[in-house]
């Protein structure tokens, strides 16, 4: 599949007292980014189900679930009415026990995603790739916002991007953690597909500007 552009602003960093008017100031987004933190899998808590439902009647956009919380199996599945779904295979027992959730979610009529932490290798997730819509490549520790970038996580990118276009599946990279205009140009030479920036976005006036920004880095 052809490397796509996708920018997905991350709602951790948004105002959550306006969380509807956070929403429609990034009109230029194409996704929107959900950071589900229970203070145990990571040690912040943000949100949960209730409060990322209260956000699907102010947009149309593509609403994209991270799940960083521990029993996925047992949660995840409540987030099926979402447009994409993504856990960590750190919280599941393995490659097997992703592919398996991944399976549940899918027929749930979600896109099911698996995510690594900066230290997991996704070598056991290569002969696999199959069974997601998205994996999720974190180039920071999941668990708060605002973290430097880390570069040593893009062979990892460019390890998933040799392997879907090898075998030409539809299956979507996505980066996670410090990117902004300038980190977003070394993830697109790596391979990336979706791009997720919280501060980066949030963290100014003109956040449809900063979309815009990234999206130029990206695709040129």
């Amino acid at each position: 599949m052809t490397q796509r552009t996708i920018i997905a602003p991350s709602i951790l960093a948004s105002d959550f007292a306006r969380l509807a008017d956070e929403v429609h100031s990034v009109e230029a987004a194409d996704w929107l980014h959900i950071d589900v933190m229970d203070g145990h899998f990571v040690p912040n808590l943000s949100f949960g189900l209730p409060v990322a439902t209260c956000l699907r009647p102010h947009t149309n956009k593509h609403l994209d679930v991270h799940l960083m919380i521990e029993d996925p199996e047992r949660w995840a599945p409540d987030y099926a009415e979402f447009d994409s779904v993504t856990f960590h295979l750190e919280a599941v027992d393995g490659v097997d026990g992703a592919c398996r959730l991944a399976r549940v979610l899918r027929e749930a009529g979600t896109k099911a995603g698996i995510a690594v932490k900066p230290k997991t290798p996704v070598e056991p997730l290569l002969e696999h790739l199959g069974e997601f819509d998205i994996v999720l490549v974190m180039s920071v520790e999941p668990g708060f916002g605002g973290q430097k970038f880390m570069p040593e996580v893009l062979p990892k990118v460019e390890a998933l991007r040799a392997r879907i276009d090898q075998e030409d599946l539809d299956t979507l990279i996505e980066i996670d953690g410090g990117i902004d205009a300038n980190t977003a140009a070394p993830s697109a030479a790596a391979g990336v597909d979706i791009y997720v920036a919280g501060s980066s976005v949030f963290g100014h006036t003109d956040r449809n500007a900063q979309v815009e920004a990234i999206r130029s880095t990206a695709s040129a």
